[in-house]
């Protein structure tokens, strides 16, 4: 079908108030066309306007895939989606470059957001979960992107794994899966840290789902992805500002928020910003067993990473080395290695040296036990939680 004729039905449909149901596009095709149209051709050019119109366009398929993470469109013939084995080049094709934009600037309204030269980024959320979990989106347009608009879709497909479940997986083995529990038993504030798409939410959620059951559970994130199942779970979750600039409920906010919902757990999916300061505040009231999830490279740079946060939040550097000393216990790391798998590469024990300043030693890596064993050792025992051997 050539593009002149397509472009001469948008214009005939948009007269219309973009009127898109089968019977009028098949007409539009008609009337546009120089001559006789074949029936396979209206049936192509009501799928490309199927796609252009509603949902999320050809994108679809890969985003129904329940493996898919990822999925980035960089030019109208390079659409690549993230799963389990790393990035791959999919089969998928727009039509051009003004296809893609369209496409971003659809998704953009449909979160809430505005996209186009005056405005040339935006990042939102999807409105519904729909079959395939919760999609925030990203996209540029020319020229900040001088080779094409790039669209940028995370799945945030609902954590559901139990403990038994990762070790199957293989995130980590027998000694691993029961250190971890005992963590969660011992009631040990603890942070989740790897890089994105590395399992930090699954771990996260499997711990929760390994909570007894007379406890509390409020959880404050950005989105809904943690549902660990456990029957006292309660979660509250970040509102984004809408088109106006008005309505945001940021996770400060529902920290706030969840200190008066009688938590025995306090549980925030992932700190990226100035909460960190309410959340440290949190922990040191009396909630142990708080968690949360935080992008960072390794458990040595926690500190920092956290530092560089709390500064947003107006917290200094030395009352951030007091509250995290006080507020937690354990950091586990996650990592995916370059086949896709997922494990729990490290766990490791935040100190405090003479000077203030709070450290994270490494007590379990790769799989085994280092020769700081009894740092973490004494807090589990203190807690009167047996070593796993």
């Amino acid at each position: 079908m050539k593009t002149e004729l397509l472009e001469r039905v948008r214009l005939r449909l948009a007269t219309n108030g973009f009127v898109t149901d089968p019977m009028t596009v098949a007409e539009a095709v008609r009337a546009e066309a120089d001559g006789p149209v074949a029936h396979t051709d209206v049936l192509d050019v009501l799928r490309l306007f199927r796609h252009e119109f509603t949902g999320i366009g050809p994108l679809e398929t890969l985003l129904a895939d329940e493996s898919v993470t990822d999925v980035l469109v960089t030019a109208p013939g390079e659409v690549w989606a993230d799963g389990p084995e790393g990035l791959r080049r999919t089969g998928i094709h727009f039509s051009d470059e003004e296809a893609v934009r369209r496409l971003a600037q659809r998704l953009a309204l449909s979160a809430g957001r505005r996209l186009d030269d005056a405005q040339p980024y935006v990042d939102g959320w999807l409105p519904g979960a729909g079959p395939h979990g919760r999609v925030r989106l990203h996209a540029v347009l020319p020229p900040i992107a001088p080779d094409g608009t790039c669209i940028s879709l995370r799945v945030l497909r609902p954590a559901v794994h139990d403990l038994a479940a990762l070790r199957e997986l293989g995130t980590f083995g027998d000694e691993g899966a029961a250190l971890v529990s005992a963590i969660v038993v011992a009631r040990l504030a603890f942070l989740v840290t790897g890089a994105t798409g590395a399992g930090k939410s699954t771990l996260l959620a499997a711990m929760l789902g390994a909570v007894a059951p007379g406890e509390r559970i409020v959880c404050v994130e950005d989105a809904g992805e943690l549902q660990p199942e456990h029957p006292q779970f309660v979660r509250l979750v970040a509102r984004p500002a809408n088109v106006e600039g008005a309505g945001e409920i940021t996770l400060r906010d529902l920290v706030r928020q969840a200190l008066r919902m009688r938590p025995d757990r306090l549980v925030v999916g992932e700190v990226r910003g100035r909460e960190v300061c309410e959340l440290l505040n949190a922990l040191n009231t009396g909630h142990d067993g708080g968690a949360c999830t935080l992008h960072a490279n390794s458990p040595a740079e926690v500190p920092a990473r956290l530092e560089a946060l709390a500064a947003l939040g107006g917290l200094s550097r030395a009352a951030l080395h007091s509250q995290l000393a006080a507020a937690v216990q354990v950091v586990l790391h996650m990592r995916r290695d370059a086949a896709g798998a997922r494990h729990l590469a490290e766990i490791g024990v935040l100190t405090r040296d003479d000077n203030g300043d709070v450290r994270v030693l490494p007590v379990w890596k790769n799989g085994a036990w280092t020769k700081r064993r009894l740092l973490l050792s004494t807090l589990l025992e203190d807690r009167g939680v047996r070593t796993p051997c």
